[in-house]
C-alpha cells in the first residue's frame, strides 16, 4: 500500500462544499428556486436519458438508493418528477421528468455552463482534459474498492497499491 500524506481527498471535500454553495447561488441569480444544486444533478441525469429505473438513477447520480428516494419524494412533491411502475417488472419504478422540469433545462444548463467557467479559470485546455483523466481514474479507484467492499473482498492487492 502507498503511504502518502496528501490532501487530495480533503481538496476534492472542499471543491464540492464551496461548488454546492456556489451553484445554489447562481440558480437564485438566474431565478431557478424550484430545485437546489443537489435536486439539479438528479434532473441532469434524467435530462439525459428519461425514463429510468431509481436503480439506474442511482448509479448515475452516484447518490445511496434511500438519500436519492427522499430526494425523489420532494421533487414529485414540487411537480418535477412522477414515478410510474415499470410494465415489464412491477417492483420497478421509473422516474420521468415533468413538462415542468424539462422547460427548466435551459437555465439549468446556463448555470452549468456558468460552474465550468468559474471551475476551470485560467486552464489550458491540456491541463482540463489531464485532471479530468485523473479524477476518472480515482473514481474509477473508489468504484471497484466499493464494489469489493461489498462482496467482503480485501481491497489491496498485495503489490503495494489498491
Amino acid at each position: 500500500m502507498i503511504s502518502l500524506e496528501t490532501r487530495a481527498g480533503f481538496l476534492v471535500s472542499r471543491i464540492k462544499q464551496v461548488q454546492g454553495r456556489v451553484f445554489d447561488r447562481l440558480l437564485q441569480t438566474c431565478g431557478v428556486d424550484e430545485f437546489n444544486g443537489p435536486q439539479g444533478n438528479i434532473l441532469y441525469v434524467l435530462w439525459e436519458s428519461e425514463g429510468i429505473p431509481i436503480v439506474e438513477l442511482a448509479q448515475k447520480t452516484g447518490l445511496a438508493k434511500n438519500t436519492l428516494t427522499a430526494m425523489l419524494c420532494r421533487m414529485e412533491e414540487k411537480g418535477l418528477i412522477c414515478r410510474e411502475i415499470s410494465a415489464s417488472d412491477r417492483r420497478q419504478s421509473i422516474i420521468s421528468l415533468t413538462p415542468q422540469a424539462r422547460a427548466l433545462e435551459k437555465r439549468y444548463k446556463q448555470v452549468s455552463q456558468q460552474m465550468n467557467s468559474l471551475f476551470f479559470k485560467d486552464f489550458e485546455k491540456v491541463e482540463i482534459e489531464e485532471l479530468e483523466q485523473y479524477l476518472d481514474r480515482i473514481v474509477s479507484n473508489l468504484e471497484r474498492a466499493e464494489q469489493a467492499l461489498k462482496k467482503g473482498k480485501d481491497i489491496y492487492d498485495g503489490k503495494g497499491k489498491n
